[in-house]
């Protein structure tokens, strides 16, 4: 007989006993019967109202925390729910909380309720079991605006299947910047080799951020998505007994590019603002974000000078899509999934793609909106720097998260840290 996690003093109530049947087969869905069915709409806003709901998310970009606060006035005078921020500079601090409380035998009441969650941490929670039942995103109403057909990152988060356990919020793809006041447009990179090249003849102009910061990295999941013989390989967890030949060519890349990057590549800068701060400072000519509407924004914000424009490879560039989630020994479960659908509103979804307030990708189809809608997103004026859809290029698939773990390691036993 399957046997309940422990619980906290006092235990659970009995509709929030714990039963894992998906677990028993699968051994990673594991959730409360008495988690609440956003199928019955009108119950989990009554059950919403007063709830306070604490929303782990990165804290390290001020038009991001804008957006939350935002958010959090649209959410309480809508429907009572009280939506708090917690900052954080790594996600995977919010998980290690919720594997803290878990074995603590916390299973109901956690101080984490809803998470801005990355494909390596998703798939982290997932496979430990740490996620409120699946489904309940594609039950939310918003759903039906989702760009399910267009956008298959939408159900395919780093290669693993999301089955409903976290809710899209936003879309990002790899773009890169450069200075049209020092440097030509026509002469910029038109993928990974071509920016070796280019850095090659233009020394100490080029760098990326060390490491495992997250932008870092991406560069490095980049090169490797260009130079790997079979790119299939990466849709699979890693092999170790296959690794050190899968990745040679990145290596044998990042050894060539190593030399010629800013300051010789004995220091890199700690994370992307550090690495846009060189732009604006004239210390290097092309840097890269994972938001298309990044260099504008930054314009719009006088962080860069306006002669700043985006430019991507043809080929393609890695792109994803951004979520929500649930833990599942959330305090505020229906209040999260009260934020999480409002996330996916028309109304919160323009505010967001608004280069003034964020300027992040929307994820729905523009086609399932009714024309007030439509006329909403239509209206938006993206920014001088941010190319239009139909320039953004393919996209490359994240390879699977195991993969940006091992290359992390790698780069780190080769490169050191900022030596």
């Amino acid at each position: 007989m399957f046997k309940p996690f422990p619980t906290i003093a006092g235990g659970p109530s009995l509709k929030r006993l714990l039963v894992c049947a998906a677990a028993l087969a699968t051994m990673t869905l594991c959730a409360f019967a008495g988690d609440p069915d956003p199928a019955q709409w009108d119950k989990v806003l009554a059950e919403a109202r007063g709830e306070t709901v604490y929303f782990n998310a990165w804290g390290g970009a001020e038009n991001v925390n804008t957006y939350i606060e935002w958010t959090a006035g649209e959410v309480a005078r809508r429907y009572g729910v009280k939506l708090v921020q917690v900052k954080l500079d790594d996600t995977a601090n919010a998980v290690a909380k919720v594997v803290a409380e878990k074995a603590a035998g916390r299973n109901e009441g956690g101080t984490v309720d809803l998470i801005w969650i990355n494909g390596e941490n998703f798939a982290s929670m997932k496979r430990q079991g740490l996620l409120m039942s699946p489904g309940w995103a594609e039950k939310l109403p918003n759903w039906k605006y989702v760009d399910v057909e267009g956008k298959p990152t939408i159900r395919t988060d780093f290669t693993i299947p999301v089955e409903g356990l976290e809710s899209p919020w936003g879309m990002a793809k790899l773009v890169f910047f450069q200075d049209t006041a020092r440097t030509a447009p026509e002469t910029m990179p038109t993928s990974a080799k071509a920016l070796l090249e280019w850095a090659r003849q233009h020394p100490g102009r080029f760098t990326y951020p060390q490491p495992p910061d997250f932008t870092g990295t991406s560069f490095l999941k980049q090169v490797l998505s260009e130079v790997v013989t079979d790119r299939s390989v990466l849709t699979k967890p890693v092999d170790e007994t296959r690794f050190a030949a899968v990745t040679a060519p990145l290596f044998s890349y990042l050894d060539a590019l190593n030399p010629v990057l800013w300051r010789s590549g004995r220091a890199f800068p700690q994370n992307y603002p550090a690495m846009k701060q060189l732009l604006a400072d004239g210390e290097v000519d092309i840097i890269f974000a994972f938001n298309p509407s990044e260099a504008s924004n930054a314009i719009a914000s006088g962080e860069l000078p306006d002669t700043v424009r985006s430019f991507t490879f043809p080929a393609g560039t890695l792109a994803n899509t951004h979520f929500v989630t649930i833990p599942y020994n959330a305090a505020a479960k229906a209040g999260a999934l009260v934020v999480a659908d409002f996330l996916l509103s028309p109304e919160a979804q323009a505010r967001k793609q608004d280069p003034k307030g964020w300027g992040d990708p929307t994820v729905l189809a523009m086609s399932k909106l009714d024309a007030g809608d439509r006329a909403r997103f239509a209206a938006l004026d993206l920014g001088v720097a941010t190319l239009p859809p139909d320039r953004l290029g393919p996209a490359l698939d994240e390879p699977h998260p195991s993969w940006m773990e091992r290359i992390d390691e790698e780069w780190k036993r080769r490169y050191g840290v900022g030596n």
